[in-house]
């Protein structure tokens, strides 16, 4: 029995604010345009069989923009970054530099008080393996870019590290297909707008 699991990304805030850790910022004008923009592309995935998001206001807003109206899993919110939440990586490197080059070198470093990137990888890989199990079943995840690599991480059973060079652009799809532990990535066709969207 496989299951067909595709992530969306959830659009981006304005670049000028910078990526944050754990950011629970709610979705600006510009992620809303992004969100229209895309909407004709992604709509299709509403058919879906079962639709979800992660908790954070941009995953849940970007779902509903979609016409998903997912159910929230809280498996799917960001690590958590305990006291660098809201920093950016340079302004935590600002702080405490060596702390952050032991957290970036050892996967179950705790450093910031919160979550070790291997407790986080297995929290969202944990979620995925108990999706409900029938054949050919289609689910959509609405989910930020981070939690969508660690999804990717795990189900590729790649190395923690390999976390870092995955790079998941806001409102893309990434498909996975399997069932608990066997999981493959499913390289869907984009159009030649998205292409050129993301380029």
């Amino acid at each position: 029995m496989a299951l067909r699991v595709t992530f969306v990304a959830a659009a981006g805030s304005s670049s000028v604010l910078g990526e944050r850790f754990d950011d629970d910022r709610p979705l600006d004008q510009a992620g809303w345009s992004e969100v229209q923009r895309a909407a004709h592309e992604l709509l299709p995935l509403a058919a879906a069989d079962l639709r979800y998001c992660s908790p954070a206001p941009r995953s849940r807003a970007t779902g509903d923009g979609l016409g998903y109206a997912p159910l929230v899993q809280l498996a799917l919110r960001d690590c958590d970054m305990g006291r660098w939440r809201g920093l950016t990586l340079g302004e935590a490197m600002a702080r405490e530099p060596q702390t952050v080059d032991a957290w970036l070198a050892d996967p179950t470093a705790k450093v910031h008080g919160g979550e070790s990137m291997l407790e986080f990888i297995m929290r969202v890989g944990g979620w995925l393996d108990t999706r409900p199990v029938e054949d050919g079943c289609r689910i959509v995840a609405v989910a930020e870019p981070s939690v969508i690599r660690a999804a990717l991480v795990y189900a590729l059973k790649a190395p923690p590290a390999t976390y870092w060079n995955l790079d998941v652009r806001p409102l893309s799809t990434t498909t996975v297909t399997g069932r608990a532990g066997r999981w493959s990535l499913t390289l869907d066709s984009v159009s030649a707008q998205t292409a050129r969207a993301h380029l």
